[in-house]
């Protein structure tokens, strides 16, 4: 059966990409959409019954207006709600095969970092969570997937290999090792033996995460990278010119619904292009 995208619909410029991304991938794989708009803020004060009134007439205009634009040959739902926007995405995440949302942040010269609302999403979220930033999508090529060995990374790589197979596009693995952390001024100078090690077994260990994807993509061009440094800071670096990132993520309770792992944390917060996080 066809899965059905979910999309977060809030307005503006990166809603237009948002819905754009979505309905490129359920056109490529016959998917379904529903684009969800929630009003929000609503505490009971006088007057507040007319405000809602217009504001939720407003969100059904603008999901309309989002249906007339993709046009036909895709069966689209829409869906206004009141409430937590947040806690309404998590929801419905929960039958989806996929949520879209935007992000307005368009890069460290572009003001500061974005807000929670997409991290919490994307941590709380049931299935796997796509982040569009407002940043175009002309230009860029190569799908980039994060490998640590968890079976959370091979996830993300079965993901990430068939979204680059769909595109045509090749796929870049980074796997990126740090030395063990010490107090400053101690180990300033690593052993070149222990360098050397652990430069060896990350590349044997992405070499056996990456060992059937030929068999399942015989066409796919994959690049292998393993280097010394920070995860999200080498994954944002190489990824600047990318069509997608994608990335694996813990669910982890009720508690961690809030959060994410340091790594897809950090890479959501500096978003460079589309990024994809799996669970």
């Amino acid at each position: 059966m066809a899965e059905r995208i979910i999309v977060g619909v809030a307005g503006g410029p990166v809603s237009d990409r948002a819905v754009d991304w979505a309905a490129a991938r359920a056109r490529a794989r016959e998917e379904s959409l529903e684009l969800i708009a929630v009003v929000g803020g609503a505490v009971g004060a006088v007057g507040e019954p007319s405000v809602l009134e217009s504001a939720t007439q407003a969100a059904h205009d603008m999901l309309d207006a989002q249906v007339a634009r993709v046009g036909p040959g895709i069966p689209i739902t829409t869906r206004v709600l009141t409430g937590n926007p947040v806690a309404h995405l998590i929801d419905a995440s929960a039958d989806a095969g996929l949520l879209v949302i935007g992000s307005d942040y368009r890069g460290p010269d572009h003001g500061p970092a974005r807000g929670p609302h997409g991290t919490r999403i994307a941590a709380g979220a049931k299935c796997p969570v796509v982040v569009v930033p407002d940043v175009t999508q002309v230009g860029r090529s190569g799908i980039i997937v994060g490998l640590d060995g968890s079976p959370l990374s091979e996830r993300a790589l079965a993901f990430a290999a068939s979204e680059a197979d769909r595109w045509g596009e090749p796929l870049t693995a980074i796997s990126v090792w740090t030395p063990l952390s010490a107090p400053r001024n101690t180990l300033a100078v690593y052993p070149d033996m222990y360098l050397a090690n652990m430069q060896a077994m990350t590349e044997e260990m992405q070499s056996l995460a990456l060992a059937g994807v030929s068999s399942d993509y015989p066409d796919l061009v994959v690049e292998r990278v393993v280097v010394q440094g920070h995860p999200s800071q080498v994954i944002n670096s190489r990824a600047a010119g990318a069509r997608m990132i994608v990335l694996g993520t813990h669910g982890r309770g009720a508690l961690a619904r809030f959060l994410l792992g340091s790594v897809s944390h950090e890479v959501l917060e500096r978003l460079v292009t589309v990024t994809a996080v799996v669970r």
